[in-house]
């Protein structure tokens, strides 16, 4: 299976999950590890285009397309039981919990998750501490422009 990532370019490389660490965010809480990816590359840049306005428009990121084996464990959540509020902004406090139980438990490598950017789309979250990350490999950086056309805030 391929993943993606967009990433500023410096950061391209720091395959381990301490930036998302360094902040509360929708899946996890500010401490946890965790590496955020996507299922498509479409996806990857929606997910990063929310923070983003026209004065912010980067011009130093990459896409990072992601190998995983299919011995690769994942685990796919049960979008059925999150609450109505799970995609609001900010972020609650379950969704929160979810992400970080899910990296503590060890139990899978790949937590499926459902994008609150766009409904019906999956997101891919890598526990860099469990033992099939090693298996988990970046195989292609690319320059990424951001289209001036999109529509940002």
């Amino acid at each position: 299976m391929k993943i993606y990532r967009l990433s500023k370019q410096k950061y391209a490389n720091s395959f381990n999950g301490k930036g998302a660490a360094k902040s509360n965010n929708r899946w996890n809480s500010k401490g946890t590890e965790v590496i955020y990816t996507a299922e498509s590359r479409a996806l990857a840049m929606a997910e990063v285009a929310v923070h983003l306005t026209i004065a912010t428009l980067p011009k130093d990121y990459v896409m990072i397309t992601i190998d995983v084996p299919s011995s690769v464990s994942i685990q796919k959540l049960k979008v059925k039981k999150l609450s109505k509020n799970w995609s609001n902004n900010p972020s609650v406090s379950e969704t929160k919990k979810i992400g970080d139980n899910f990296i503590n438990a060890m139990e899978s490598c790949i937590l499926k998750v459902p994008s609150a950017v766009v409904q019906g789309d999956f997101n891919y979250l890598i526990n860099p501490y469990h033992k099939d990350f090693k298996k988990i490999k970046i195989i292609e950086i690319t320059h990424f422009p951001f289209d001036k056309r999109m529509i940002f805030q």
